[in-house]
């Protein structure tokens, strides 16, 4: 359920805006969307996992704020995180 070490150095590679960066918001949205993106498998297999879904529901309301902050202090920044990942909206 969780991602590897080399995927989160992959996603903060691919995402940071400069070097050693790991906490811009779209380093932590693009870490959030992979977690999500695999939580969503989980569940499909396990359709009684309440807590897990529980779990999924909070990782999604982080990453829509995250969204929600990104599109305030820079609309174009926001538009092509959105793009880049794929998200709706």
């Amino acid at each position: 359920m969780s991602i590897t070490m080399e995927r989160k150095q992959e996603l903060i590679g691919e995402y940071a805006q400069k070097q050693d960066d790991t906490g811009s918001p779209e380093v932590q949205v693009a870490i959030l969307s992979e977690r999500i993106k695999n939580l969503t498998e989980h569940l499909q297999t396990h359709k009684k996992d309440f807590h897990s879904r529980r779990g999924l529901l909070v990782m999604v309301g982080q990453r829509r704020r995250l969204l929600d902050y990104l599109k305030g202090k820079d609309k174009s920044r926001y538009e092509g995180l959105i793009q880049r990942l794929g998200l709706r909206r």
